[in-house]
């Protein structure tokens, strides 16, 4: 499949909205908490779309001085299991390297699948945060890529 990662932008908001509606349905983020986002120098949107435009994911990074958070990141169900996430994953970490000290995530703890992409690309699990997320209530992993120590 090809892949294309691009900076999200204003015309972009109606399919990620939708796709977080879709991946996050207990809580997902609106329209303008990401118009908020996009308006904010400290925070980068990738989408990966297809050849032909559509959106089959994106990521969410934060920053703060030199460290990021990996706030969301999501794959159309249809588009899951080929590399889509993997290649979003990529682009954050060289991006990372080249301007952060670390990256940080939570994952839900049954997801075992995202830890694996993680550990993947030298997360470790540096924590736990009990009872963080909800529908279903459940434990966030918390996870740390530290640069030039890799």
């Amino acid at each position: 499949m090809n892949i294309q990662i691009t900076p999200a932008a204003n015309e972009h908001l109606p399919q990620l909205t939708a796709l977080e509606r879709i991946c996050f349905p207990a809580d997902p983020w609106s329209e303008t908490l990401y118009r908020a986002a996009l308006d904010n120098p400290a925070v980068a949107i990738l989408l990966a779309q297809g050849e032909d435009g559509a959106l089959l994911g994106y990521a969410v990074l934060s920053t703060v001085l030199d460290e990021g958070n990996l706030d969301n990141i999501a794959v159309a169900p249809y588009a899951r299991r080929q590399g889509i996430a993997d290649t979003l994953l990529s682009a954050l970490t060289a991006f990372g390297r080249e301007h952060l000290a670390c990256l940080m995530l939570e994952v839900r703890a049954s997801n075992v699948p995202a830890i694996a992409l993680y550990e993947k690309h030298g997360f470790i699990a540096v924590g736990r945060r009990k009872n963080y997320y909800d529908a279903p209530r459940e434990d966030a992993i918390l996870m740390t890529l530290t640069f030039g120590s890799e």
